[in-house]
């Protein structure tokens, strides 16, 4: 079966590949492994160059990569050139800050030296998304290389022209041949690459289903994993809050990537005392946001990339409506070509319903009233999902509550939930588990070594403890 890149503004075949066959996949991982016996050998400082001339590559043929985002998977042209350059800084950041990383760490203690060494872990599988195609990889791929481990991706079937420029882009950039790699696969190839004992671990962004799947196969192969799954972030209002910026931030927010981000807020949770004026503006502002040709500039929303997405956003928003909900304004999927579907509000969605349980992806939001604090946090906290959430108010108590008592990866203050390389990203629940970015994504895929040195004259010692501990486990 091809993988088909089609513009879901248009509908239209771009064009088409044949997926590799499984011998061809297993020459792919010979290569990876090959190259893993030589890289983590690479002086830091040469990996630290290469990794610099791809970020500078990067912002040179920014719109370039970005039109190529646009044309595969309708992503607004400015969101587009800013996932670029956010792919270049973290680049820089892992190039300037992997020494600090990887440093070991000295453990005092005793008569003995001991310290703590990280040890990249081998050839790892990236399984990847649609919706961010630089953005999710480059948050992998820049500590991963740094680090010495070497890379698979299997991308999303609708993105493979970004999946080829990306292994292109790295080749280009000074990396060794088979250090990153990507596999144009079908998806039931997956189970086969990743049961090939040279691939030492695997990292997948994308659904619950996806994340099921790979993760029982990796935890029955005993191989390391990281899942970021789906999430249903909250956003929460209460009165103290700067209710104008909090309107401007919610709209924002629900619509970054045309509603296609695990971590845009989703669910909106305001106080009852701010509830009707929150509602008015925020349904304004979602009818004033300008969906249109991706390619142009100041669209804010485009298509959504499938025509699978648009076709189970109309259901899910249909099951809503009879469950009980009311539409606030949108709820249809636009006519004409592409796959448009109108800026969307509901309210009033049941608590019992299936879709409140469910991840929106796509331009809809749900809007919840509140009487108190503690009833916004049991209502954000009613969710399957725990990938980040964002609380507006400026009341130094309830904001302690709130970053304390909600069940998420990531709580921001006052403002946008955003990833950045700077911090840990990931949930808990089944938004899944592990993390990525900052020093906590590098040493997911690291080996911590820790390696003890008898001083002078305590090797006998050192021998009967560690007897005395084996007879004890």
């Amino acid at each position: 079966m091809a993988i088909e890149s089609i513009n879901p503004a248009t509908g239209k075949l771009i064009r088409s590949f044949n997926p590799l066959s499984d011998e061809a996949a297993r020459q792919k991982i010979t290569l990876a492994a090959e190259a893993f016996r030589d890289y983590p050998n690479v002086p830091l400082e040469h990996r630290a160059l290469c990794m610099r001339k791809l970020a500078a590559i990067l912002e040179h043929e920014t719109d370039d990569l970005a039109a190529l985002i646009t044309l595969e998977m309708g992503k607004p042209i400015d969101g587009a050139r800013f996932e670029i350059l956010k792919c270049a800084n973290a680049c820089r950041y892992y190039a300037d800050h992997a020494a600090r990383m990887l440093a070991p760490e000295s453990i005092p203690g005793g008569d003995h030296y001991s310290y703590v060494r990280w040890d990249p872990l081998g050839v790892v599988l990236a399984v990847m998304p649609w919706n961010f195609p630089f953005w999710q990889v480059f948050r992998f791929l820049a500590p991963a290389l740094m680090a010495g481990n070497v890379a698979l991706l299997k991308h999303a079937p609708n993105v493979p022209q970004c999946a080829l420029a990306i292994e292109s882009l790295v080749r280009r950039a000074g990396f060794p041949r088979g250090t990153f790699q990507s596999l144009l696969l079908e998806v039931h190839q997956v189970e086969m690459v990743l049961g090939d004992d040279r691939i030492a671990a695997v990292t997948v962004t994308g659904s619950e289903r996806a994340g099921r799947a790979i993760g029982a196969q990796a935890g029955w192969l005993i191989k390391k994993s990281v899942l970021e799954l789906g999430g249903s972030d909250p956003f929460i209002v209460m009165p103290s809050a700067d209710l104008d910026l909090a309107v401007e931030t919610a709209v924002q927010a629900r619509c970054v990537n045309s509603g296609q981000s695990c971590i845009a807020a989703k669910r909106f949770i305001v106080a009852d005392e701010i509830y009707d004026r929150f509602e008015q503006r925020f349904v304004a502002g979602m009818e004033a946001v300008r969906v249109g040709d991706p390619m142009k500039e100041g669209t804010e929303i485009g298509p959504l990339a499938t025509v699978q997405m648009v076709e189970h956003l109309e259901a899910q928003v249909k099951a809503a409506t009879r469950a009980g909900a009311r539409v606030l304004t949108g709820g249809e999927r636009m006519l004409g070509a592409g796959n448009y579907f109108e800026p969307t509000v509901l309210t009033g969605v049941p608590r019992s319903s299936a879709v409140y349980r469910e991840e929106l992806f796509g331009p809809v939001a749900m809007l919840f009233r509140v009487q108190d604090l503690n009833e916004a946090i049991a209502v954000a906290n009613d969710t399957p999902f725990g990938l980040s959430a964002s609380a507006w108010t400026r009341d130094p108590a309830e904001q302690q509550r709130l970053v304390s008592e909600l069940q998420c990866g990531g709580v921001f203050l006052n403002a946008m939930v955003a990833s950045d390389p700077r911090l840990p990203f990931g949930g808990i629940k089944r938004s899944g588990y592990g993390r990525e970015l900052s020093a906590a994504g590098m040493r997911e895929f690291l080996n911590a070594k820790t390696v003890v040195i008898a001083s002078a004259g305590s090797v006998n010692e050192i021998s009967g403890d560690a007897y005395l501990s084996d007879a004890a486990d």
